[in-house]
């Protein structure tokens, strides 16, 4: 995804600057001269934070996407398969950001790209460890003539590992968040309705005293 053009940023501070012309008026003292300047410089950032935004969600998806392909890899280059017919497989078969880069690397095999040349292409579009160590992993087995498959077993059951710690570190970090909440919303809310009921039948319950 390219960097976002200029008229793309002129039109987040246009979009910026009209929001400010409503919200200004209304924010009281100074803090309407600081939306009148903050809102329209905040669209020109817009883009990149989306930009941002839609790569991370990219990796995301292609990185939960690689220990299966990297699976069907394996048994095809079992069943004697070469990497640019695995390539091409897994374009076909799969949907989503892997399968399209997938199905760049076998277009530039099939217009003759030497399988190096492709792997380095591969590792640039798609920055992180994961594709870069099955490239490594392809090009070591090409190069001295080591079992490919079995390097590509270890690597999809190393990154299920990952992924399946990643989500038990996020699940550990939700839980007190989620206490947080019930802690600051549902327990006075609760109280709020304890005594909105206590109030209600008051006169039921002093007249017990009497």
């Amino acid at each position: 995804m390219t960097v976002p053009a200029l008229p793309v940023r002129a039109a987040c501070a246009a979009v910026g600057g009209a929001v400010a012309l409503v919200a200004a008026p209304a924010a009281p003292g100074h803090l309407s001269l600081l939306l009148a300047i903050a809102l329209p410089v905040a669209g020109l950032f817009v883009p990149d934070a989306l930009r941002e935004r839609h790569l991370r969600l990219r990796r995301r998806r292609i990185a939960v996407a690689l220990p299966d392909a990297i699976d069907l890899l394996a048994v095809g280059v079992e069943a004697g398969r070469g990497v640019a017919a695995g390539f091409a497989d897994l374009a076909r078969a799969g949907s989503g950001p892997l399968a399209d880069e997938l199905a760049i690397a076998d277009a530039e095999l099939s217009c003759g790209e030497p399988l190096a040349a492709v792997l380095d292409s591969l590792r640039e579009r798609v920055p992180g460890s994961e594709v870069a160590t099955l490239c490594a992993a392809i090009e070591r087995s090409r190069r001295y003539g080591s079992p490919l498959a079995d390097q590509l077993r270890r690597q999809a059951s190393a990154l299920r590992r990952d992924q399946r710690r990643t989500v038990e570190e996020r699940a550990a970090r939700a839980a007190p968040k989620i206490q947080l909440v019930v802690a600051l919303v549902l327990v006075p809310s609760v109280l709020l309705m304890i005594t909105a009921a206590l109030i209600a039948n008051a006169d039921l319950f002093f007249s017990s005293f009497r």
